[in-house]
């Protein structure tokens, strides 16, 4: 399993009842002699201006400026990417060249059909047989029935003959040359808004690729057969249609078909009209896209900009208020609190509260950290300082003899403060980048009872070991500073234990959880003390022990190891039948790794 960097706890687990109270024992100068200065006494050291200083450290400290919602980055990006899927249809709308196919096809095969008609009207009604056996149309005839079956229907026809020449026109009166026919134009295209937005998107639409290469549509001022490719095949027997366009881009849809008597052509009809319908209906289909689309597109926007506004706007105040922490002074300002919208932004919120509140916790363990060190050290510092200036003015040899050794121990005494407070300041560098790997805690737990078993005088505690093979020990962690936690334990067991007295260590598999314990016979912790033994420079030691061997850090820093391995640490006072102290239990509590 790849290394993993250490985490937070999981959760909170129950504990035994222990004291809350913030009361810090603190170690008492041992009486030495009468000869020491009154002076001698300890007087709390100055609050710490370390969180000062880390402040002045951020220093120089600038204002950001911070965008409303409205104008953020964020609030542009979604506008621009839901607006973006609304302008795919309205692009696509001016695509609608299937629709357009099938008008044209259609109008198409209705001009065939009334073409076909007309041309079997045209040979039963309008040629005759001449003398010499011969099949001819008639113009007049033709003429006066083309006005007949054309009235009212708004379609052209031409008539020519077999000899490509025009017979007969239905926009001319009276033969080439005759009076023009008048058309009644029709109404304007809508209102000035639709007309003119129908036109530019008939524009628009014929610029775009994809658009068919129609032929445009010309008219000479003297008409053959020669002028139009589908009269040419109709006179070959075919009825083709034919689609163009004229000088203002409009369609012109034209059909031909052959006008023949037994098989004989004589001649080809032209039936020809306007494509504005067409157009007027693919142009309407095309407004009703877009107004949909203007609907749809506002709507979006509008859904976009209340987005935008619920998600840029409480980011834009978590990111003041952390500027704000970042330059003020003191915890006036707060980080807002979105755990309510149970959301990402949720989560980041209460993520950054936390994470603040932490380093301000950190921040207040630094300077009391800071405090407890210079007290700490002042101790000593203060019986050397009475020492010495004793030392100076005495010239009893035994006396002088005896104020040494106070020197000397409270020396000692601050070598072994100074290491500790070392190994203490860099336990939190050194477990905030160590990565973590598998071990085995009852195996640990074994070996490291096996060391004290060979170190213990005869007359010293037993131990009585008992690792739960069930199921796995295996924790993610560090195995040096476990292995410190556990060697501290024991030391302690073995100091507080009585000669011949019991050491139980136990290991088990509970859950997803691994218990570690460590039980002794001891004097027990006195009472209101089970918190207060894990805070720093706190000591409780036997009355037989020579007094400045110990920092007071060893089970301080134990639980700072223990709650970096996602666990906690905790003692509690072992009771016999008839209720009284029996010795001390310490537990830890850390997590599976295969849970």
């Amino acid at each position: 399993m790849p290394p993993k960097p250490l985490v937070a706890p999981r959760r909170a687990r129950e504990t035994p009842a222990r004291d809350t109270s913030k009361a810090r024992e603190t170690s008492k100068p041992k009486e030495t002699s009468k000869l020491r200065n009154k002076d001698a006494g300890v007087k709390p050291a100055a609050p710490s201006t370390l969180t000062v200083a880390a402040e002045d450290a951020a220093a120089p400290v600038t204002k950001r400026r911070w965008r409303r919602s409205w104008r953020s980055p964020l609030t542009r990006r979604i506008l621009a990417l839901n607006s973006l899927v609304l302008l795919i249809p309205v692009f696509g709308l001016l695509h609608l060249t299937q629709y357009q196919s099938s008008l044209i096809r259609s109008e198409l095969d209705s001009l065939r059909i009334q073409a076909r008609a007309f041309s079997l009207s045209l040979a039963n009604g309008a040629v005759v047989t001449t003398q010499v056996g011969d099949e001819q149309i008639v113009p007049e005839q033709a003429r006066s029935l083309m006005r007949v079956l054309l009235a009212e229907t708004g379609v052209r026809a031409r008539l020519f003959t077999e000899n490509k020449d025009i017979l007969a026109d239905s926009y001319v009166l009276s033969g080439p040359g005759g009076q023009v026919q008048m058309i009644e134009l029709p109404p304007p295209e809508g209102g000035i808004p639709m007309g003119w937005l129908g036109r530019h998107l008939d524009r628009l639409a014929n610029w775009l690729p994809g658009q068919d290469n129609l032929e445009l549509y010309s008219e000479a001022s003297v008409q053959n057969a020669d002028d139009y490719s589908e009269v040419m095949r109709a006179l070959q027997g075919e009825s083709p249609g034919m689609v163009r366009h004229d000088r203002s881009a409009h369609l012109v849809l034209s059909v031909a078909v052959p006008v023949q008597r037994y098989r004989r052509i004589l001649g080809a009809l032209m039936l020809s009209t306007s494509g504005k319908n067409i157009e007027a209906a693919v142009r309407d289909r095309r407004i009703d896209i877009l107004m949909v689309c203007g609907v749809a597109l506002g709507m979006t926007i509008l859904i976009s900009l209340f987005l935008a506004g619920n998600i840029a706007r409480p980011l834009v105040r978590l990111a003041e208020a952390a500027d704000h922490v970042r330059t003020g002074k003191g915890r006036q300002h707060e980080i807002p609190d979105f755990t309510s919208r149970r959301d990402e932004i949720g989560e980041l919120s209460g993520a950054l509260r936390d994470m603040t509140e932490a380093l301000w916790n950190r921040l207040d363990a630094i300077e009391g950290f800071a405090a407890d060190v210079a007290h700490e050290i002042k101790n000593p510092l203060t019986s050397l300082r009475s020492a010495v200036e004793t030392v100076a003015r005495i010239e009893d040899p035994s006396q002088q003899k005896r104020l040494m050794a106070i020197i000397l121990d409270d020396v000692q005494r601050l070598d072994r403060l100074i290491s500790d407070i070392s190994d203490a300041s860099r336990l939190d560098a050194e477990l905030s980048r160590a990565h973590t790997e598998s071990v085995d805690v009852g195996r640990l737990l074994d070996a490291l009872v096996e060391v004290h078993r060979a170190t213990v005088p005869e007359d010293g505690p037993r131990f009585q070991v008992e690792v739960s093979d069930s199921l796995p020990l295996i924790v993610q962690g560090i195995e040096g500073r476990l292995g410190q936690v556990l060697r501290n334990l024991i030391s302690n067991a073995v100091t507080f234990s009585p000669p011949g007295g019991l050491i139980s260590l136990r290991a088990e598999r509970q859950e997803e959880d691994i218990v570690l314990s460590v039980s002794d016979e001891g004097p027990g912790v006195p009472d209101g003390k089970l918190e207060a033994i894990f805070n720093r420079f706190y000591t409780e030691r036997p009355k037989s022990e020579k007094f400045g061997t110990h920092s007071g850090l060893g089970l301080s820093i134990s639980k700072q190891i223990i709650e970096a391995h996602g666990g906690e640490i905790f003692a509690q006072n072992r009771y016999n039948g008839s209720g009284e102290v029996a010795g001390t239990r310490f537990t830890i509590v850390l997590p599976a790794e295969d849970a």
